[in-house]
């Protein structure tokens, strides 16, 4: 398993990252165990969390996916050979303390439930889980300039992180689902202010997703911000499992109508002529999709998800696949036809 260093922070992840977005509704506590156990054995040492999880958000499940981490954590009796990340949730989700807000008395209400449910006294990565201000992120087109007067100052939020990194609860911060101004807004306040410096970001990015590269890219290298890329399958489309209308039983988009992000007529379009190219190579699709992402200079770390053993090892064999020249030729020409139709 191939390591990266974490932004400026000497931690090492490894290149895969596992997902738990599912574990605590499509996933039991026993099959999150498996699967984390079978993670760790094969090289994987960064498991990616948030306080929301799982998936879709609910009151009546919100945090079993943490503890569910907690409890593998605490029958394993070994936590510093791990790098655990979790994330605050941004704004505004009501059945989190009454309506999630980046302030600073949420920030360490946020971290404590979370030290509590992972069962652990730090975590290695925290992520703003999106921007407390109105801007452009899940999939959001057309910027609509909004100054929200009772928004929370991101100095304020970066000071609670602050605080956090000085308690010893946090070893490092990062953002998700960010901009550019916000990424370059976030390291001129901790460059000017002694703030912490984010080390890490957390946005989408898949071959029907790829706007990271138009200006955030530039930033992961030159900044050493690297992306955590999430939803790098968008959502198991990319599998080919459901064109032509298929919905497999128990798969994410049979179970969840609010899944829609990748399934229009231009996006089934585009998956398409991947899923043959990788036929036409003799790939899996799904193995093809993910080291696409693993090949891109600006990755810190790609986070894979599964719901079953199965898919696991699929994503897992991802690792030591790398595309010909002639493959990633031809995902670039489709790319050029039918660019970015799920931004």
């Amino acid at each position: 398993m191939q390591t990266r260093l974490l932004g400026d922070t000497g931690i090492e992840v490894s290149r895969l990252c596992l997902g738990t977005m599912t574990f605590g509704e499509q996933n039991s506590e026993a099959e999150a165990h498996e699967q984390l156990d079978r993670a760790v054995a094969f090289g994987i040492n960064f498991i990616d969390a948030a306080e929301m999880y799982p998936v879709p958000p609910r009151a009546e499940t919100q945090g079993r996916t943490e503890a569910y981490i907690g409890s593998w954590l605490k029958r394993r009796e070994s936590r510093d050979d791990v790098i655990i990340a979790t994330k605050v949730t941004g704004p505004r989700m009501e059945h989190i303390r009454g309506g999630s807000r980046l302030s600073r008395e949420q920030i360490h209400q946020a971290i404590d439930a979370s030290l509590t449910r992972l069962q652990t006294d730090y975590v290695d990565l925290y992520q703003l889980h999106w921007p407390e201000r109105s801007t452009n992120y899940f999939g959001k087109l057309g910027y609509e300039h909004d100054e929200e007067e009772d928004a929370v100052a991101l100095e304020e939020t970066l000071a609670a992180l602050k605080e956090l990194v000085e308690a010893g609860k946090v070893r490092a911060i990062g953002l998700s689902n960010e901009t550019p101004w916000g990424v370059m807004k976030s390291l001129q306040l901790a460059e000017r202010l002694d703030l912490p410096r984010v080390a890490s970001i957390q946005n989408p990015y898949n071959l029907l997703n790829r706007t990271f590269e138009v200006g955030l890219a530039e930033i992961a290298q030159r900044e050493n911000v690297g992306l955590l890329a999430y939803s790098p399958l968008a959502f198991g489309v990319l599998s080919g499992k459901y064109l032509d209308g298929a919905r497999p039983e128990n798969a994410r988009l049979t179970l969840f109508e609010r899944f829609q992000r990748y399934t229009s007529p231009l996006a089934e379009q585009a998956t398409r002529a991947y899923v043959g190219i990788a036929r036409e190579h003799d790939l899996d699709p799904a193995q093809m999709a993910l080291a696409f992402v693993n090949s891109r200079s600006f990755l810190t770390s790609n986070i894979i998800g599964a719901t079953t053993m199965e898919q696991l090892e699929d994503n897992l064999a991802s690792e030591s696949l790398k595309l010909e020249q002639s493959v990633l030729d031809a995902i670039d020409e489709v790319h050029r036809r039918i660019p970015n139709p799920c931004p």
